[in-house]
């Protein structure tokens, strides 16, 4: 945007100054000007864009990526080779601000698009899925040289936010894994080594009986973290759509425990976590991505303190209903997808400022044993339909609060009771953020399974 403004400016400027009206000094005092608003809007784009990365950076305070969870050219040879159609473009069309995960050919336009960029193995050795498994196999001399050679090839673009090590390890994967950990923090400090965890459906026990290794779910989130010392906590859970969106309250139960699991354990080592949720259709007996349900796993997300969302997947893979189709055209899904995620971008510089304080919901609950109201900021959410709200506040102490509606069938009016009585509303808006006032006796209505944010005026 800046060098097309910054291209205008520079026709004006010739125009103007080679006008014959314009000599001598005014000529000279225009064109300095001219070169004033220049350097401010440069100046504008360049901290724009600096604010922009940060969202992908492990390093920064502002961490929050949107994520693609999808090998942008595949797992295996041959495909590692092809190009995608609706590629890279349409990734950043559709509200992401990370690739997914790349090749170095691919960071050029990954700078250009704003895109942060997870990098995959170029080692002659990766052919196929299975070379992301095999860390514990590996000697220690063997791991050092694979990630040693995978930060030179991505050498020092400023795309590169992290490499891509493994999906959904078990216990058992953890010794290796630590090593990788150590070997990305020794070779690429600030980047981070990405690692995806197994959701709480997996099987537990012993560790060649069980996709964990471990006794419980708690367990196998607390060794990962003592064991591999990582940069932050990602698992993916699909329960929302494998529930036939809510209907079956078990597997609704999953998904929120989960949810909650993750975010006990991040904040209690202080680590970021992000959640990765479904944007197709993952069986032919589930339903199918819907403004609705898309929106709810984002929300969720969101109103549990999580620090960005990542979709699985963006290209077909063979599930149907995704974002991208088969035939690598754009899908009704890539159109609700896009609305969903420029939404999260729009309050990331907010959320990614807050601390998430507490999590609970109003009754009637969507499953048993979840926190129900009072909370510290909100004492009752009255509405037909269940409510999830998420408690926040800045580190100077600003609260805010996030509230979903949980239904995905109907929308509905909320109304608001917070603990401080009298305490003045503000709406945050999913479009520009700007604030307008909530009016306690009229109430507000969501969409199926939409979220807003309020500004709580202490």
């Amino acid at each position: 945007m800046f060098i097309v403004f910054s291209e205008g400016l520079n026709k004006l400027h010739r125009a103007v100054v080679q006008s014959p009206i314009m000599n001598g000094t005014p000529q000279r005092l225009l064109a300095t000007l001219f070169c004033l608003v220049t350097l401010l809007f440069a100046r504008t784009a360049a901290c724009e864009t600096d604010t922009r990365w940060d969202f992908c950076n492990i390093s920064k305070p502002e961490f929050f990526p949107v994520i693609p969870w999808d090998p942008y050219h595949g797992w295996a040879k041959p495909t590692l080779e092809r190009d995608r159609s609706n590629g890279l473009e349409s990734i950043a069309d559709c509200g992401f601000n990370m690739s997914g995960f790349v090749l170095p050919r691919d960071l050029r336009l990954c700078r250009k698009l704003g895109l942060g960029a997870i990098m995959l193995p170029t080692d002659p050795l990766f052919t196929n899925l299975q070379y992301l498994c095999d860390w514990k196999t590996l000697s220690d001399a063997e791991i050092d040289r694979r990630i040693r050679d995978d930060v030179a090839a991505a050498g020092s673009d400023r795309a590169v936010m992290g490499f891509f090590i493994m999906d959904e390890p078990g216990a058992g994967d953890f010794p290796g894994l630590a090593k990788v950990v150590a070997a990305v923090k020794k070779y690429a400090p600030g980047k981070f080594a990405y690692i995806n965890l197994f959701p709480n459906y997996a099987t537990i026990g012993a560790k060649d009986t069980s996709q964990l290794g471990t006794s419980s779910y708690s367990e196998y989130l607390e060794r990962f973290v003592n064991e591999v010392h990582p940069q932050f906590l990602s698992y993916d859970n699909y329960m929302v759509e494998i529930s036939n969106d809510l209907q079956d309250r078990n597997l609704v139960a999953k998904y929120f425990s989960n949810l909650l699991e993750v975010r006990r354990v991040g904040q209690e080592h202080h680590l970021p976590f992000l959640n990765i949720v479904s944007a197709n259709q993952l069986t032919p007996q589930t339903t199918v991505p819907s403004p609705a349900n898309l929106a709810f796993q984002a929300y969720t997300t969101l109103a549990a303190g999580y620090r960005g969302v990542t979709w699985y997947t963006y290209y077909s893979q063979g599930y149907l209903y995704a974002p991208i189709d088969l035939a690598g055209k754009k899908t009704l899904s890539w159109n609700y997808l896009q609305e969903v995620n420029r939404q999260v971008l729009e309050l990331a510089p907010i959320m990614s400022h807050l601390e998430s304080t507490g999590v609970f919901f109003s009754a009637p609950a969507p499953t048993d044993s979840l926190p129900m109201l009072p909370g510290r900021l909100v004492e009752s959410a009255a509405c037909p339909t269940p409510i999830m709200i998420g408690e926040f506040q800045t580190i100077d102490g600003q609260p805010y609060t996030m509230l979903v509606n949980l239904s995905l069938a109907t929308s509905a009016k909320f109304h608001l009771k917070t603990a401080r009585p009298g305490t003045a509303i503000k709406v945050v808006s999913p479009v520009d953020r700007s604030l307008s006032v909530f009016d306690p006796s009229a109430g507000y209505w969501l969409a199926a399974g939409q979220g807003i944010l309020l500004k709580l005026e202490k």
